[in-house]
């Protein structure tokens, strides 16, 4: 089979030479028909500038400026709507996910019996804490999204190029390249596969990022926010009943003081929080017909180099040289 692999990119200039060094190398001892596209998304550094001269180096690889940061998932679909071949892989772009477990991901895919796979660490790669909010978002993507096998996503995925059929329309700022992969299959699969440390800087996926990213997926792929704050009226609507009833009950039997004052500063207090939830929430829906309506782009390609020859060009030497070579390319954009 055919290979594009998909890497977003952000404050990655000091990796890429060696990731595109050993992710060419594996990639040509496959013998198989093969591209690397490095998506840059807006990054402020010279990262541009290191994938731009990879790509005059190294024939297989094509790099990609998008006109600002859009975020990751943004640009996984600018790059996977440029994928010319059979399956696309997706990466990271800071050694984490080592180029040589591909043919893992790959050899799940022989066959007809999965569509996508997932590469899934042997051990968590993250803290505790990020660790535990990834799980709770990975249920509730299960749950709440109704995406089967959300266990099993992770950053290091390959599936067949025809399934981003299934989101040929997708636009507007708020993507999901997973929520999207599961509109056009269920045959989901994973390969546990050996994880590297991050060998430079930090990540750019914080826990504010993770929230926010949950925030989207929720409400622009889910009406579950809706039915909750409906749920909510109903519960509260019956702690009402029961507070009515209380209020009768002690009229009725001559027990009215001013003490009243507490049930009814309860029933105000309790009715005018589920109003401002439920407002919220239908807040955020209409804001997000707003946005659609005003043509928000997915991402804007600022300009891009060409694939000259996906294979027959001499694959690179080492990753001291890719890197020689593209640091001392040209200017550093700050």
């Amino acid at each position: 089979m055919s290979i594009s692999v998909v890497i977003p990119c952000y404050r990655s200039g000091r990796t890429l030479p060696a990731l595109t060094a050993r992710l060419v190398s594996v990639l040509r001892d496959m013998s198989v028909p093969h591209e690397v596209i490095l998506v840059v998304d807006g990054s402020p550094d010279d990262t541009w500038e290191v994938a731009a001269a990879l790509a005059r180096q190294v024939g297989a690889v094509r790099a990609i400026r998008l006109s600002r940061n859009y975020g990751q998932h943004n640009a996984l679909v600018a790059g996977i709507r440029e994928a010319r071949f059979d399956v696309v892989v997706t990466m990271d772009d800071d050694l984490q996910h080592p180029p040589e477990q591909i043919p893992l991901l790959l050899s799940a895919l022989e066959g007809d019996r999965l569509d996508l796979v997932y590469g899934l660490p042997h051990e968590e790669e993250h803290g505790f804490v990020r660790s535990l909010a990834s799980r709770t978002v990975k249920t509730g993507m299960s749950c709440v999204l109704g995406i089967r096998n959300a266990q099993k996503i992770s950053a290091f995925r390959a599936f067949r190029t025809c399934l981003r059929d299934g989101f040929r329309e997708l636009s507007g700022p708020h993507a999901s390249v997973d929520v999207a992969l599961s509109w056009s299959t269920t045959k989901v699969g994973a390969v546990r596969v050996h994880m590297n440390e991050r060998e430079h800087g930090g990540s750019n996926y914080t826990l504010r990022t993770l929230v926010r990213h949950t925030a989207n997926m929720l409400l622009g792929y889910s009406t579950a926010p809706l039915r909750i704050a409906s749920y909510l009226g109903f519960v509260t609507g019956a702690i009402g009943l029961v507070l009515g009833g209380v209020v009768l009950w002690r009229f009725a039997t001559g027990d009215t003081t001013v003490a009243g004052f507490t049930t009814v500063a309860s029933m105000v207090a309790i009715f005018s929080s589920a109003q401002l939830i439920s407002i919220g929430v239908l807040g955020e829906y209409i804001g997000r017909i707003h946005g659609g309506g005003l043509g928000r782009p997915t991402y804007v390609v600022r300009e891009r180099t060409e694939l000259s020859a996906p294979v027959s060009l001499p694959a690179p030497q080492s990753a001291d040289d890719l890197l020689y070579t593209s640091v001392g390319s040209g200017p550093h954009e700050q």
